[in-house]
């Protein structure tokens, strides 16, 4: 504190300096925060499991046991979430699990890129 913050008191006491009014909080619309959306993995009966798994790994980073529970996840019930988040970025991510392509072991048996879908998470 520099000399001209502090006054001196009459009887030689020191006064604390002045405290500022607090900023007002705005009383309009606060930012809207975005609705969830879940990456979707569907099972897949051509694509060996060990590519799905290799795929999930290089898309989420997940460790190979999170990634194997999540594709047996898919493959015993149907379908799996694998991710959740912003729309813009499920989307990126649904791009990219598109993009790594099937497995070249089981593509001349008719293998597609592994089937993903994007679907608003409920409230």
């Amino acid at each position: 504190m520099s000399a001209t913050d502090v006054a001196q008191a009459p009887e030689g006491r020191v006064q604390e300096p002045s405290k500022q009014a607090a900023p007002q909080k705005r009383t309009g619309s606060q930012p809207k925060r975005q609705p969830p959306y879940s990456v979707v993995l569907h099972n897949d009966p051509l694509n060996t499991m060990d590519h799905v798994v290799s795929v999930l790994q290089k898309v989420f980073h997940y460790g190979r046991f999170k990634a194997t529970w999540l594709m047996l996840k898919a493959h015993t019930t149907g379908r799996c979430i694998v991710w959740s988040g912003t729309l813009e970025v499920a989307e990126l991510k649904a791009d990219q699990i598109r993009s790594a392509g099937p497995d070249p072991a089981m593509k001349m048996h008719g293998a597609t890129a592994l089937s993903v879908s994007i679907e608003p998470l409920p409230n």
